[in-house]
């Protein structure tokens, strides 16, 4: 186990019931189309049934669940137990049709080339290691396998002004507009310990990911630093201004 893994293990434990009522709620509402409609339009043109995709990271199930609604053959992997338990509870009839394995995102315990697509959501700035992670997802992608990976500078505000000053706008824009704080509920001081440690918070990204997966063998490399526009709801936009979501999309 790495120097922190215990902690972030810890805290995800503590977060599984509030992030899991924020999947229910994606699932039961528009964000589902959205982000299904955004996944497809990368994916293999090919029968769902034939393409294997990776879920890394899935916490309370979000990708998986509707990967496996729209047909493909889903493997869903996540470091936290009680993450993985609710990613069951959420799949109601759709939890046997989706292998569920508790793993380290960044020390898979799988063989060489078994997939065609690999995901992941939120999960690269939280690892103490993301250099390997890149590695090991490259390394279980078949030949011409493709790496969707979304994810945001979640943390950068903690070691930037300008940032620290936006995310502050934001928390000012949400109790004005009388919104759910997505911050509030969560142990806010934890998260920020655990992100002052991991590296890249302090980390320019996505051309951090860019160069990595040139290092780690990928080709084909490329970003979409709008993405979110199409995927978050108007809550989300209010609350994440200051920290867009990005997609890096690569080919092994």
């Amino acid at each position: 186990m790495g120097r922190i893994l215990g902690r972030i293990q810890a805290y995800w434990t503590n977060r599984a019931e509030g992030y899991s009522q924020v999947n229910q709620e994606e699932l039961a509402g528009e964000q589902k189309n959205r982000w299904l409609a955004v996944l497809k339009e990368e994916f293999p043109r090919r029968d769902p049934k034939e393409i294997q995709v990776l879920d890394i990271g899935t916490g309370p199930g979000f990708f998986a669940i509707i990967l496996a609604r729209a047909g493909y053959q889903v493997t869903a992997v996540d470091y936290t137990e009680e993450m993985l338990r609710k990613a069951r509870e959420n799949a109601g009839p759709y939890a046997d049709w989706i292998r569920w394995m508790r793993m380290d995102a960044q020390k898979l315990e799988m063989a060489d080339e078994q997939f065609d697509v690999v995901v992941s959501r939120n999960l690269t700035w939280n690892l103490e290691d993301p250099d390997a992670a890149y590695r090991e997802w490259r390394r279980v992608l078949k030949k011409g396998g493709l790496l969707l990976n979304f994810d945001a500078n979640w943390y950068a505000h903690l070691f930037d002004r300008t940032k620290r000053e936006e995310y502050e706008e934001d928390r000012r824009n949400v109790q004005n507009l009388q919104l759910e704080d997505h911050y509030i509920g969560t142990d806010i001081d934890e998260m920020e310990r655990i992100a002052r440690e991991v590296p890249l918070s302090p980390i320019q990204r996505p051309a951090w990911d860019v160069q990595t997966l040139k290092k780690a063998g990928f080709h084909q490399i490329d970003t979409d630093e709008a993405v979110w526009k199409r995927v978050w709801s108007d809550v989300e936009k209010i609350n994440y201004a200051s920290t867009p979501m990005f997609l890096v999309k690569a080919v092994k």
